[in-house]
């Protein structure tokens, strides 16, 4: 009984702080920057600029079909070329709305929105998430970590931790190599870039065998950076290894270019 209370109390008193938070500094659309109910939140006119994905979609990958054809069914792109990855699944499209949302998160420090984020991120990851012993952030490159400051992708696997209740397990993999950026590269230029740049550690060598992990990133585009660190995962004794991203490019891609 004096659990609950203490646990009331407490509860009772992060509210009344929040409220005292949102007079002194009112909540606003992470879009617009328009005045909102509560942090994180949108506008009830902003939700038509985000697509929210949901099936029909490639079992595999998670790329939205325009119509259902069928359980199961996989893109073109999975069934030339099984995937290291198990199952990916993302949040929304990542378009020019949508876009804003990512890069004030990623490079402009806006965190207001991030227990949103994840929530629309474990809406979409149901069967990715389920069975799940971990969640593993993609990881950067150290140099790059202390100029951004934060790995924006282990901020999400967090949030989804806080969530869902699977751990968070950001030391079982890491950067060994710093990449050039992926942006405006090919698909197969894509690959090329972050080949062999992930490693397991010895920790993760240990604990590995036998799981099933999730890797989080902020965006998925063709893929390359969520295989590049499925395999050695894999090769390190993990069973199955999922992906879940905030949010993916759906423009068909040529997946041999």
């Amino acid at each position: 009984m004096k659990s609950w209370v203490r646990y009331g109390a407490l509860g009772a008193v992060r509210k009344a702080g929040t409220a005292v938070g949102n007079l002194i500094w009112p909540p606003i659309s992470p879009l617009t920057g328009n005045p909102v109910s509560a942090t994180g939140q949108l506008e009830a006119a902003s939700w038509a600029d985000i697509h929210f994905l949901d099936a029909p979609w490639c079992d595999t990958c998670g790329l939205p079909f325009a119509y259902w054809v069928g359980a199961g069914a996989e893109c073109g792109a999975c069934a030339a070329r099984l995937p290291a990855v198990h199952k990916a699944r993302a949040a929304f499209a990542y378009e020019d709305r949508s876009r804003q949302l990512v890069l004030d998160f990623k490079h402009g420090g806006r965190l207001d929105a991030l227990d949103q984020l994840a929530r629309w991120m474990v809406r979409a990851g149901p069967d990715v998430l389920g069975g799940a012993q971990a969640l593993i952030p993609v990881p950067l490159h150290p140099t790059r970590l202390f100029t951004r400051r934060y790995n924006q992708s282990a901020l999400l696997a967090k949030a989804v931790s806080k969530r869902t209740g699977i751990p968070v397990a950001s030391e079982w993999l890491v950067r060994k190599r710093r990449t050039p950026t992926q942006a405006g590269q090919s698909g197969k230029a894509r690959r090329r870039n972050v080949s062999g740049a992930f490693a397991v550690t010895a920790r993760g060598r240990t604990e590995l065998p036998g799981t099933t992990v999730v890797l989080i990133d902020d965006v998925m585009t063709t893929g390359a950076t969520f295989e590049a660190c499925a395999k050695p995962l894999l090769r390190s004794g993990a069973v199955f290894v999922n992906a879940l991203a905030l949010s993916r490019v759906v423009k068909p891609t040529d997946p041999t270019t």
